[in-house]
């Protein structure tokens, strides 16, 4: 590692904690301060980022304590990119591939823009069509918050990259897919640029979006990205699924997205909910009938207990599940992302689980759906 940390290293990404309250993952840049070449450690621990300017001895020592505790190390230099795999027993498998073209060295300056996953300066199909690049590249300034937004997705799918196999063709859906913006993301993230083997669908009941998508798609030459008009509840078109992604999906819907995904054991699931009216409907408790009382209060109140609850479903169906704060497309307050990880480890809270329903006096939809009595 030593011999890459010098003024061709681009960026590296260490993922994949072992532990589930540790580090959960380190991004390392260059940085060049007063002449001097130092590496940027951004360390992300909970809601809390740590950041560290550390020479290249000490950069790769502190790397090499890191990769005890992860999966998985992504580096890129000017001309290769490697991928090291760490086993559970401190076995290192690397994998070397030397770039078709060199990257574009980027500025080291401390004070330098922010890297993005879509890059400025480089024209993707998707984005000069919803006039958010100029077919030069250059994001177009009254749309910059779209583009942060995209790429902010995007972060969260880089993530869980560790979790998805590389090794055969993945098939992702995308329920309710909407105009697509950033279903098309996705499939030019995983496909173009990490060069993952992916099949992706898109579902929504729309039928003009999505015959639009479909001409899109074809426009674009994704071959393995299709557009199907359909209903979230009645879809029965795979047997198998790696990820499902459920972006707005309104009301109870995304609880059909969810049991489809647990169903088929997809190994990751990202939804941002919306429009959680089930439980608003729902909800009573005397103890909390003075703050009930306030419309706008009760049904943001719902609004979180229902997702609040969906992730507890999921843990309890073998999901490492997270609630993180995503900025929404459409600049509503429902910046809800439930991302979730099949780890196989079921969550015993079935007991405290019943008795938030019990006090609350509601019966979600995902809760039933994946009870003994709903499956069969």
């Amino acid at each position: 590692m030593q011999e890459n940390l010098n003024i061709h290293f681009v960026s590296a990404v260490l993922s994949g904690p072992r532990e589930k309250d540790g580090i959960k993952k380190v991004k390392v840049r260059p940085l060049l301060k007063k002449d001097t070449l130092f590496f940027q450690l951004e360390t992300f621990r909970g809601n809390q980022v740590f950041h560290r300017n550390l020479e290249a001895a000490a950069a790769v020592q502190e790397l090499f304590a890191l990769m005890g505790g992860m999966k998985q190390l992504q580096m890129e230099t000017k001309e290769y990119t490697y991928t090291v795999l760490v086993s559970k027993k401190g076995r290192a498998s690397i994998k070397k591939k030397q770039r078709k073209e060199p990257v574009k060295m980027v500025s080291l300056q401390h004070n330098r823009k922010k890297r993005y996953i879509l890059e400025e300066g480089k024209a993707v199909p998707f984005l000069v069509d919803l006039g958010v690049m100029t077919e030069a590249g250059k994001v177009v300034s009254q749309r910059f918050d779209k583009f942060r937004q995209i790429n902010r997705f995007l972060e969260f799918v880089e993530d869980v990259l560790p979790d998805l196999p590389k090794d055969r063709e993945l098939t992702i859906l995308d329920f309710g897919c909407g105009k697509s913006y950033l279903t098309f993301a996705m499939y030019y993230y995983l496909h173009e640029l990490k060069q993952y083997d992916i099949r992706m669908i898109g579902l929504d009941l729309k039928e003009e979006v999505i015959r639009h998508c479909n001409e899109l798609s074809r426009r674009y030459g994704y071959e393995k990205l299709t557009f199907l008009e359909g209903d979230i509840a009645d879809y029965t078109g795979a047997d198998a699924v790696d990820m499902v992604v459920t972006l707005h999906a309104c009301d109870t819907a995304t609880d059909h997205a969810l049991a489809k995904a647990v169903d088929w054991n997809a190994k990751v699931i990202l939804s941002v909910p919306c429009c959680q009216h089930e439980v608003n409907r729902q909800i009573a408790s005397e103890v909390l009938a003075p703050i009930l009382e306030y419309g706008l209060i009760k049904e943001r109140m719902a609004a979180l207990v229902t997702d609040a609850m969906r992730a507890q479903y999921l843990e309890g169906e073998g999901y490492r599940t997270q609630i993180l704060e995503f900025i929404d497309m459409e600049h509503t307050p429902k910046n809800i992302l439930i991302r979730a990880v099949r780890t196989g480890k079921r969550k015993d809270n079935r007991k405290a689980v019943c008795a938030c329903e019990e006090m609350l006096h509601i019966s979600p939809l995902l809760g039933r759906l994946l009870s003994d009595e709903g499956r069969s």
